[in-house]
């Protein structure tokens, strides 16, 4: 798993481009696994601290549970209709990897957790993938832990 430092030194021109969505759309959806191994999803806003990429929660979410049971998980952040000229669309996002539950009080006191019983993650990325359209074709710039990033084109 990549920290969000270590993904933006491999594939620095992604991250910038999934920086910038990131921070444009507070409002992004998380996937979650429940007990039975089906999909599960919610809201969530994230944010970047030390290289690191964070998502919280209050006390007593189902997302929260969902991911101390199974920190599997991947993250959608849409744009955008871009109306009439699909060029203009600033495309979708999605990351997928693991939230890694941090408890050690310190860290929760500097990320600004207050409520008694909230929770706070730390995203650990196994892939990335940002789909736009650039003239007449779909492109989808996508990085893989292990493999580095790659781009696609369909027309």
């Amino acid at each position: 798993m990549a920290s969000w430092q270590e993904f933006e030194t491999q594939a620095p021109e992604l991250a910038k481009a999934a920086r910038r969505l990131m921070d444009t759309y507070t409002h992004k959806v998380l996937a979650t696994l429940r007990k039975d191994g089906s999909p599960r999803v919610s809201g969530i806003e994230t944010s970047f601290r030390d290289g690191d990429l964070w998502t919280g929660s209050m006390a007593r979410a189902v997302k929260a549970a969902d991911l101390r049971r199974d920190p599997r998980m991947a993250i959608h952040v849409t744009s955008r209709d871009p109306g009439s000229d699909p060029s203009s669309w600033e495309g979708d996002l999605k990351l997928s990897g693991r939230a890694v539950e941090i408890t050690d009080p310190a860290a929760l006191a500097a990320s600004g957790q207050h409520e008694a019983g909230s929770h706070l993650f730390r995203i650990e990325l196994t892939e990335v993938a940002w789909t736009r359209v650039q003239g007449d074709e779909l492109v989808i710039a996508a990085w893989r832990e292990g493999v580095g990033e790659r781009e696609f084109r369909r027309k």
